[in-house]
């Protein structure tokens, strides 16, 4: 029997960063921005945007999701810091997800299926996050789903909504 003497590779990590973008907080905006789950693991996934929300804004403190979008989830989620509670909308399909944060405000994001393509991803981010954005989530998920593939950034303008 021979024996290598090249150290194991450590296991790779097949996780992506935190696919997660903010609007400029406007009253106007029918939604806060969008956020790319890798699974419909709520618990994987909603522990991955806590530990990772953006710095600039204040923690997750709690998060209402939308039940069609994930499979069966707990009632609370352990975080680096704790816990986060969690509650769904009752058995509506919004693709929402509504996360309040420590200093008591509320934001709305899309939750984008993580089965979108690269570019469907990446477009309804960037649209969900547009100032004054106007579109709810499903029109927008719509929207995406059926424009030919094109740059995001020709699709959707800097000052909100549909080009």
């Amino acid at each position: 029997m021979t024996t290598s003497n090249i150290p194991a590779q450590p296991a790779t990590d097949a996780r992506v960063p935190l696919r997660v973008r903010l609007a400029e907080p406007d009253p106007r905006n029918v939604l806060d921005g969008a956020w790319w789950p890798q699974s419909r693991d709520l618990a994987v996934e909603l522990a991955d945007l806590v530990d990772h929300f953006p710095g600039d804004r204040a923690p997750v403190a709690r998060a209402l999701f939308s039940p069609p979008d994930w499979d069966p989830a707990p009632r609370r989620v352990p975080v680096a810091r704790g816990y986060v509670k969690v509650g769904s909308f009752p058995g509506d399909d919004t693709h929402l997800m509504t996360v309040a944060l420590t200093d008591r405000s509320r934001l709305r994001i899309l939750v984008v299926p993580p089965g979108f393509t690269s570019q469907q991803g990446e477009e309804a981010l960037l649209a969900a996050s547009t100032r004054r954005n106007a579109h709810a989530a499903g029109e927008l998920l719509a929207e995406v789903r059926d424009q030919p593939a094109q740059d995001p950034t020709d699709h959707w303008d800097d000052d909100g909504g549909h080009a």
